[in-house]
């Protein structure tokens, strides 16, 4: 009740503030002032511009992390709440859920501005890359002379370019040419990112072959240049290009299984980013994508070089650097089979604070749940948090959010502190977490008294 009426409190008097603040004696709101660009201030009205999304999460991000850091310091507390630590708990966790849920949808009104802009990006990116191409042609050309190899790279280059382009303004709505990198998570698939470098150097690499033959007039070097796709030039990059797509599509496969398995916890995140390649859904550097990443890389560069080498074949890729790039993509798939796991519960134990007395747990107690993986990576965020949910007995209880200066306190991966709920009857309960991600973890019997 202290907590209903402290709420309502609040409503009343932020709307108070915003009838006093919004106009000037009429009570309507006031708009930006002219030539402040407004339109840009979080608040955008030009469709899918990235300026207001951005703008309006950076305010939003702001605005919450001042509240947290405000009631970690003890202030901001309605004088309805202020005599009961749990009430001061309850609304503080709820005022706090309430913030990241607004900061939570800015973000993701600005991943999806970001997205639909990148097309236009990936088009800028595509044809630089194509000008960097001619420039370096043109300067490799001086002395050793224009070549028909030139001509049909930079054709090759064009095709290229011009598919890319296409194929990003298609798909504009949901990243462009990036579209098919991007996991069901919402980030950039580091299987997916690989195998697509092959399937376009390989395509490449087929495209100049066709624009040299097209151009060849003798029979002779048309002979050369079919025999040059014969499987035993291009063994290894076949080879290579054969188990990262397989790869690719196995890892989709494993992934999906293990998260309906409740194996692996999966959280969506805001919008994908190039650190995705080489990070885990937390943001932390895994040693499997960077090796496969590093690696493909290495070898991808050592394939362009062999193909302007000799551009009247296909790469031959030595079978040695081949092994290697297998060797990486089995140790990136083993890795995904590794990574993850269920959440569970170690064990559940009565709250104590300083100065209170041992005893059983009882109806109103706090309860400290602990064990691991409660908190699933990438669900760091205030309103993934607030999405913890604890069932004692048939109760559903709402992991409260205690802040603390640059963080919270409660939940963490290891320890969660939930009151048990005047509701549950006393007698053998079962507890069982809920995560952020929807993974239930094994049930916990605990003894609760009257």
């Amino acid at each position: 009740m202290a907590v209903r009426e402290a709420r309502q409190g609040g409503a009343d008097a932020g709307a108070c503030a915003e009838g006093y603040s919004g106009g000037r004696g009429g009570g309507h709101p006031a708009g930006p002032p002219a030539g402040s660009g407004g339109a840009h201030q979080g608040g955008c009205a030009c469709g899918d511009c990235p300026h207001g999304a951005r703008e309006g999460h950076r305010r939003a991000v702001a605005a919450f992390l001042r509240r947290r850091d405000e009631f970690a310091a003890g202030l901001g507390l309605p004088a309805a709440v202020a005599h009961s630590a749990s009430a001061s708990r309850q609304w503080i966790s709820e005022e706090l859920a309430q913030s990241a849920g607004q900061v939570a949808e800015r973000g993701r009104a600005e991943g999806q501005a970001w997205l639909t802009g990148l097309w236009r990006r990936t088009a800028g990116v595509v044809g630089a890359s194509v000008v960097l191409l001619l420039l370096g042609q043109a300067l490799t050309a001086v002395g050793a002379g224009w070549t028909a190899a030139r001509t049909a790279g930079l054709a090759a280059a064009l095709v290229t370019a011009l598919s890319l382009t296409a194929a990003s303004w298609f798909h504009r709505a949901k990243g462009g040419v990036l579209a098919p990198l991007i996991g069901e998570d919402n980030r950039l698939s580091t299987s997916r990112t690989v195998a697509a470098a092959w399937v376009l150097f390989v395509a490449y690499a087929v495209l100049v072959l066709a624009g040299r033959l097209a151009a060849a007039s003798r029979h002779r070097e048309r002979d050369t240049l079919l025999s040059g796709l014969e499987l035993a030039r291009g063994a290894g990059v076949v080879t290579v290009l054969a188990v990262v797509c397989g790869i690719a599509v196995l890892v989709r496969r494993v992934v999906g299984l293990r998260v309906l398995g409740q194996r692996l916890q999966k959280v969506r995140a805001d919008r994908p980013r190039a650190a995705d390649l080489l990070t885990d859904d937390a943001g932390r550097g895994t040693f499997a994508d960077i090796q496969y990443v590093v690696i493909s890389t290495v070898a991808l560069v050592f394939a362009a070089v062999r193909l302007a080498r000799h551009p009247e074949q296909l790469p031959d890729l030595p079978w040695g650097l081949a092994v290697v790039v297998l060797v990486s993509g089995a140790t990136y798939l083993a890795g995904k089979y590794a990574e993850g796991g269920r959440p569970v519960i170690l064990s559940v134990v009565r709250s104590r604070e300083a100065g209170d007395l041992d005893g059983p747990i009882r109806t109103g107690d706090d309860i400290e749940i602990r064990g691991a993986g409660f908190v699933p990576p990438g669900a760091q965020g205030a309103d993934r948090l607030a999405r913890m949910v604890v069932r004692v007995g048939a109760v559903h209880v709402h992991v409260p959010l205690v802040p603390v200066p640059g963080g919270f306190r409660n939940p963490t991966d290891t320890l969660l502190t939930v009151p048990v709920p005047a509701d549950v009857e006393p007698g053998r309960v079962e507890v069982q977490v809920v995560t952020a991600a929807g993974v239930e973890t094994n049930r916990y019997v605990v003894d609760v008294t009257e």
